[in-house]
Order: structure tokens, then C-alpha cells, then sequence
């Protein structure tokens, strides 16, 4: 069940024998694609690094991840159809974009951080719905926003959209180049993207 404002999450835990440990978003993707095209329960992951450790406060730590002081949480992942056929998954975010510099970018954020970057404040990886953020914006507006993505005050902003969406249908007037957890997976004119509640245990 996905987390409600106010309620508690998680749960003191070691990571469990038959655990992977990743030190990046796309390596975490990797252990969930890997499962769910087997259909076979997903191994929980142990973060030692990426933009969904950063969000939930992981340290790095790796001899954390079997000491008493070991954390896990339940976490969202997004499944992805590329033009009605192409699936995938993602546990940090979807962009769409061919440049930061010009043309449409459309973020898809599970994790609130992309890098450096505080794309999405507010986003929470286990409550169900994706926070997205969809812009076209002016070459000088891109300079002044991306001075402020680090601390997140590039939002609110007349120039982009922001709205949180549990299943979401994107399309494009050509085929656009999309990266999920940083890695290029391909180009697409539709994508559809939906939340996989709770589907991911992690290891703090």
C-alpha cells in the first residue's frame, strides 16, 4: 500500500541474503527489468548510490546495509511502453528530450533528484503517482532555471506544467530520444508510463 502523509514508512532490516547492491539507478533498473520479464519476485536492492538513494537520504554506506542499523522501504517503480510495444521500467525517472537547450523535456520523477539537480521537490518514491514536469522554454529562461534546479526553486514557473499522475500517456510530433535512470533506451512518438506500486524493497 502506497505511503500517506503522516504515516510511517519503512522498517528496521538488514539486506537480505539473496539482495544485489547497486551503486546506480540504471543497475537497479536493470535487477527489476531483469525480474519482472522472468516473472519472478524482484530481490530487494541495497543503494549505494544513484538519484533513488539520494532522495531517500542513503549514505553510501555499504557495511550499513547489514548492520542493525539497516533500513527498508517499499518503493514505486514506473513501467514504460514505448509506441504501444517497447516495455520497460524505471526506478528514478523518464526524460524526454533531445537537448536541454532547446525543444520540449518532459520528466517523469519517481526520485525527486536527476544528478545535481532537485527536479521534482516535492516527489516521494513510495506514494503511488509521479510527479511530471513538462517545459519548452526560452534559451534565457533555460539559464535561469538550470542555475536553480540544484536547490529546487525552478518551480514554480509559467513555463512549465507540473501535475502528479499515476498513469500517463505522452506524445510527440516526432520521435523522441528517451532515457530512463540515465541511460538512452529509445525513441518513441507515444510513451505511456505507469506506476507499479510498492513493486521494489530497497536497503538503506
Amino acid at each position: 500500500m502506497s505511503i500517506r502523509r503522516g504515516e510511517a514508512w519503512g522498517e528496521i532490516g538488514p539486506l537480505p541474503a539473496d539482495g544485489v547492491v547497486v551503486h546506480a539507478d540504471a543497475q537497479a533498473r536493470t535487477v527489476v527489468e531483469a525480474a519482472q520479464r522472468a516473472g519472478t519476485p524482484t530481490p530487494a536492492v541495497g543503494l549505494l548510490g544513484g538519484d533513488l538513494c539520494t532522495t531517500l537520504g542513503g549514505r553510501g554506506d555499504r557495511a550499513r546495509l547489514q548492520s542493525p542499523d539497516a533500513v527498508r522501504l517499499r518503493v514505486d517503480v514506473g513501467r514504460v511502453i514505448l509506441d504501444d510495444a517497447d516495455v520497460h521500467w524505471f526506478v528514478a525517472h523518464l526524460v524526454a528530450r533531445r537537448s536541454w537547450w532547446r525543444g520540449r523535456v518532459v520528466a517523469v520523477m519517481n526520485a525527486a533528484w536527476l544528478g545535481t539537480w532537485n527536479v521534482a521537490p516535492r516527489a516521494h518514491p513510495g506514494d503511488g503517482s509521479f510527479d511530471v514536469l513538462d517545459a519548452n522554454m526560452s534559451l534565457g529562461d533555460r539559464c535561469k532555471a538550470r542555475s536553480r534546479l540544484p536547490l529546487g526553486t525552478h518551480v514554480p514557473h509559467p513555463a512549465i506544467a507540473m501535475t502528479r499522475a499515476r498513469d500517463l500517456r505522452l506524445t510527440f510530433d516526432a520521435p523522441m530520444p528517451i532515457w530512463l535512470d540515465g541511460e538512452l533506451v529509445g525513441r518513441a512518438r507515444s510513451v505511456h508510463v505507469v506506476v507499479e506500486p510498492d513493486t521494489l524493497a530497497v536497503v538503506l
